[in-house]
């Protein structure tokens, strides 16, 4: 397969999204946000070794003929351990990887996390994953770690089990949230995570908005780095990067690449007939100037290993007019964040990456501030295909409205995703 040319693409991303999971791993596993790789090597015995680098930092076994169920409603019940409709998954043996003395050292924390967002791109279809630690000498550490941060939490199940005692499920919800990342290791999404701003009472007065709303924190810095992830389905990374109107004057002309290919994208055909600001350089200049002076407003650019591939503007609801539009039953959070998206180059276009990508937009607005727990998007009803892409990464049509001038009123679908 040619994987040069976009049907090849969308059938290789269709194939690994649909793919089995194998019993046993071999080869990359994924790509950190800072670039290390996770392999996976399998062997006859059933045992898989995980390497960060090359480096072994945990092997683990599956029990095959021991399943487990993490039912939460059924403990201390006669219903307990009869219960069908809760999902099972194999216990999974860990232990530390064996130095050439002989002796088991202690997993660093880092490596535990690592080991588990390896894990759980490997075994793509659990929610949970029951681990036991075995011949690993900082077990007891572990154990805290995984329990105190939420990303496990021990098994309640059979008293009749000897070995229930010893098992913890790893929450793939939990991991997903961060649990366990910021104040532990840098290697999660967020390459430079912030303590959450406090809450002081603020006002936004505009032609378009009069809300009260908590003071915002200041914007990112141009060009910051601001999320990474490796996504499997495409072997590609994604990252996204605080918009930088200036870029270094010298090398890049005057014209920084943020800004050249804001400029581009917009006039092209495409683009304009979704967002309707084709223009100059000095007007797309003069826009974008305009949101770096708003604090409602943080302008981003996404790439694909490092090539630009589209634009977003990420708002807070609650000062920007979209709030305007909600229905009765859904009030407008403090924290409610709005995106405006496009993709400027076509060879982006399709293959599931827009899920992949709005996926992780909402993944980063709900690590950047975790009191964030509601995702607005806001196409209209004609963009079909981005409706769509949107309902198949979890967001949900919760209203119809009407907007625009009464001659020419169109309809805008209120896309929402919850946390």
């Amino acid at each position: 397969m040619d994987p040069s040319t976009t049907a090849s693409r969308r059938l290789l991303s269709i194939h690994n999204h649909t793919s089995p999971v194998p019993d046993t791993a071999d080869g990359l596993v994924l790509v950190l946000p800072k670039g290390s790789k996770v392999t996976a090597v399998g062997s006859n015995e059933t045992f898989t070794q995980l390497q960060l680098d090359k480096r072994p930092i945990i092997e683990y076994h599956i029990l095959s003929k021991l399943s487990l169920a993490l039912e939460l409603a059924a403990v201390g019940t006669r219903f307990e351990g009869t219960t069908e409709h809760i999902p099972k998954a194999n216990l999974f043996e860990i232990s530390s990887p064996r130095e050439q003395t002989g002796i088991f050292k202690d997993i660093p924390i880092a490596d535990a996390w690592v080991a588990i967002y390896a894990l759980f791109t490997l075994y793509r279809t659990n929610e949970h994953i029951p681990v036991r630690l075995t011949t690993v000498p900082n077990a007891e550490d572990l154990s805290k770690y995984l329990t105190s941060t939420g990303l496990g939490r021990r098994y309640q199940g059979s008293k009749k089990l000897q070995i229930a005692k010893s098992v913890i499920f790893l929450s793939r919800a939990a991991f997903w949230q961060g649990a366990g990342t910021t104040g532990y290791h840098d290697c999660g999404w967020l390459l430079s995570p912030t303590s959450a701003f406090p809450l002081i009472p603020s006002f936004t007065r505009s032609e378009m908005v009069i809300a009260s709303h908590p003071l915002r924190p200041p914007k990112p810095r141009a060009g910051k780095a601001l999320y990474r992830r490796y996504c499997t389905a495409v072997g590609q990374t994604l990252e996204f990067v605080a918009f930088d109107i200036h870029g270094n004057a010298e090398q890049d002309g005057g014209l920084s690449p943020h800004m050249a290919a804001f400029h581009k994208w917009h006039n092209d055909e495409r683009v304009n007939n979704a967002w309707g600001e084709k223009g100059n350089l000095e007007t797309h200049r003069e826009y974008i100037e305009g949101l770096l002076a708003d604090p409602g407003v943080v302008p981003i650019m996404m790439s694909w290993d490092g090539e630009l591939m589209g634009y977003v503007e990420i708002v807070w609801v609650k000062e920007n007019h979209a709030a305007q539009h909600y229905p009765a039953d859904a009030a407008v959070g403090n924290w409610e964040r709005g995106i405006h998206v496009l993709v400027g180059e076509d060879k982006f276009l399709g293959g599931g990456r827009s899920e992949i990508w709005l996926r992780s937009l909402a993944h980063y607005i709900f690590l950047a501030d975790p009191r964030t727990d509601r995702v607005l998007g806001e196409p209209k009803e004609s963009n079909i295909a981005i409706v769509k892409a949107a309902q198949s990464a979890g967001f949900h049509i919760h209203a119809v409205s009407l907007v625009g001038q009464l001659q020419n009123r169109s309809r805008l679908n209120i896309l929402l995703i919850d946390h």
